[in-house]
């Protein structure tokens, strides 16, 4: 998959292109289901699939006082939208200036003029433009006075409600992650660098590798059962732990922190990258009398957590699913 940050850089070649909009944080099911639905017209035409998604999140724009919520940075999406079978990521950076172009400036200079697009696919609830001006009946209007089809994919209804990020916010807050998990199409992940931290975890006899969350939605505080993947070259090597996310309230420590124990890797992982799915939420955090009753707890907690996830088989991406019916305007052109 080939990614494109400026619309500078898009050549006549992949003019015509099949592409889905929307911001997709999180790739959850809903999302699989618009980004499939261009993939699959894209084949059936002959045509490039892409996906045009906006960068940093327009929330950080609009309400920067939010607290961190993101599901999936840039750096995850792409790999989750790749790993649908997708040919171009379109990431358009989303400042103050692009807040400010109107939906129909947005069809005209951005989808046909710069980018030339032949089809484009939407969820059911799709807005964009300034002040949220354009919606799906008048992308579709717009689209059949230009030229380019349109396609309106309808909710993805996972237990009965439509699937959302919102919906998958709240699960992992409320220490649901396999309920996340039932919404994403796949275990919700933290990445990032392994940083080094007081040691604390080595003297007690389980050393950790320990990441910090920057923009990552903050999931439940606790012990967690967890897959870690360890870059190896091209290769991800996936191993089980054991792992807690909070503030070390027994060291009186306030900052947050996801320090996460390896089963059989005595490595140094200092500066490596890794990836840390939740699979299941063990237990709160809380504050322990001392030393020797917190690391009698954390080997119940180790014990626990391999038998949660022993024989666990583990999808490290999507699964394929059927596109969802959708309506469509223009399939022909």
């Amino acid at each position: 998959m080939r990614l494109i940050r400026h619309c500078g850089e898009f050549g006549d070649v992949h003019r015509g292109c099949v592409v889905a909009l929307g911001n997709f944080d999180g790739v959850h099911l809903g999302h699989q289901a618009v980004i499939l639905a261009a993939r699959e017209l894209a084949r059936a035409r002959g045509a490039a699939s892409g996906v045009m998604t906006f960068e940093p999140h327009p929330r950080r724009l609009f309400r920067p006082d939010l607290p961190p919520f993101r599901l999936t940075p840039l750096r995850v999406k792409a790999r989750l939208i790749e790993a649908l079978g997708i040919d171009l990521l379109f990431q358009q950076s989303f400042d103050a200036g692009f807040a400010g172009v109107s939906a129909h400036d947005f069809v005209v200079g951005f989808l046909v003029g710069a980018m030339g697009v032949g089809h484009v696919v939407v969820g059911y609830d799709y807005v964009f433009g300034q002040g949220r001006g354009g919606d799906c009946e008048f992308l579709t209007r717009v689209g059949d006075e230009l030229g380019f089809g349109v396609t309106v994919v309808p909710a993805a209804e996972i237990g009965g409600a439509p699937c959302s990020s919102t919906r998958v916010r709240a699960a992992l807050t409320a220490g649901r992650p396999a309920e996340a998990a039932g919404l994403l199409g796949h275990y919700w992940e933290i990445e990032g660098r392994v940083e080094h931290g007081s040691a604390r975890g080595r003297d007690l006899g389980f050393p950790t590798a320990n990441l910090r969350l920057g923009d990552y939605q903050r999931p439940a505080t606790g012990v967690y059962a967890v897959r870690a993947g360890i870059d190896r070259g091209a290769t991800t090597v996936w191993h089980d732990g054991v792992a807690n996310f909070g503030r070390r309230p027994t060291f009186d420590q306030t900052d947050e922190v996801l320090e996460v124990h390896l089963f059989g890797i005595s490595e140094d992982l200092y500066g490596r990258h890794l990836r840390v799915a939740l699979i299941d939420h063990l237990r709160p955090e809380r504050k322990f009398s001392g030393v020797e009753e917190l690391r009698a707890q954390i080997v119940r907690d180790a014990e626990t957590a391999r038998d949660r996830l022993g024989g666990l088989p583990f999808p490290a991406t999507p699964g394929p699913m059927v596109p969802v019916a959708a309506s469509t305007s223009g399939l022909n052109r």
